[in-house]
């Protein structure tokens, strides 16, 4: 059995800067405090609490005095700078430079969107740490879609703006995106124009692994993909490989590995989503070639 790390899978970049400049600041100073888990990854988290990042939720934040306190890459809405400002609180803001970009534009449109009593729309996971920062932009006034159902909150004879969360699918934006087309022609039969501007604002780094992955996936004959549980990217990317191979496992860690996935002489293919963490797979790969299994083969 021959058992290979996809060498495209990994932290992106607006991750791997954010846990860096974690580990930084915890060189100089014992604790620092994070809005959210500052990775959807369970391990890596354990690891960083472990050299003394403390993960607050937004409620706690309200009790922070004089402190550092780590904003992760998924970025924060406006209200988040006004309250560090009040409680004098030192911000190092890992916002990722391509969320932080998508922030401007969605203020920007928001601010035309309010002189024609139009929409901004937002695909993304409701809750979603990305998307409350996007939504911040707009005062909260941005409608959230996940599933068609959610399209009925629009109203379709008023101007639209769409972007998309940077971490979800091409082709789920775009399905969307074709679907709000033809609930605006519906809803105008006697050709009445409608402005309707999409945005896809989802991060190449991040898109572009769908069509690496597709190939990984068809070149093994198992494939682990390893992602923690909360994770968006991890479960869009997961379908990615699910569709290619049937033999497909989403796993958080080694522990949840199963000897009968495996037959002999399978190539097994180890990825993860843009939140899963090199040693992590690295661990994982290390298990499966110490399965019993490949002692006998």
């Amino acid at each position: 059995m021959e058992v290979t790390i996809d060498k495209n899978s990994g932290y992106c970049f607006g991750v791997e800067y954010a846990i860096q400049m974690a580990e930084e600041e915890m060189e100089h100073d014992r604790v620092l405090y994070c809005l959210g888990d500052i990775v959807h990854n369970s391990m890596e988290v354990q690891r960083l609490y472990d050299k003394g990042l403390r993960v607050i939720d937004r409620e706690q934040m309200q009790e922070l005095r004089d402190c550092k306190l780590l904003i992760r890459a998924h970025g924060e809405p406006p209200s988040t700078y006004q309250l560090a400002l009040r409680n004098n609180i030192e911000l190092i803001d890992a916002s990722c430079p391509v969320v932080l970009k998508l922030q401007n534009r969605v203020k920007h449109a928001f601010d035309q969107m309010e002189t024609q009593r139009g929409q901004i729309v937002i695909y993304g996971q409701r809750g979603h740490a990305e998307v409350i920062g996007l939504a911040g932009q707009t005062a909260d006034k941005a409608i959230v879609v996940t599933t068609e159902e959610d399209l009925d909150k629009i109203d379709f004879t008023r101007p639209v703006t769409l972007f998309s969360q940077t971490t979800k699918s091409t082709k789920g934006f775009y399905r969307m995106k074709e679907l709000i087309e033809a609930r605006i022609k519906a809803a105008n039969p006697e050709g009445k124009t409608v402005e309707f501007d999409a945005n896809d604002s989802i991060c190449r780094q991040v898109s572009n692994r769908e069509p690496q992955l597709q190939k990984f996936a068809q070149e093994h004959d198992v494939v682990i993909f390893v992602s923690g549980k909360k994770s968006s990217n991890g479960k869009a990317l997961f379908s990615v490989c699910k569709a290619e191979n049937e033999r497909s496992y989403f796993v958080e860690n080694e522990s949840e590995i199963e000897a009968d996935w495996f037959g002999a002489g399978d190539k097994v293919g180890i990825c993860g989503a843009t939140s899963t963490p090199m040693w992590l797979m690295q661990r994982v790969a290390a298990h499966i070639e110490g399965l019993p299994l490949l002692e006998t083969t």
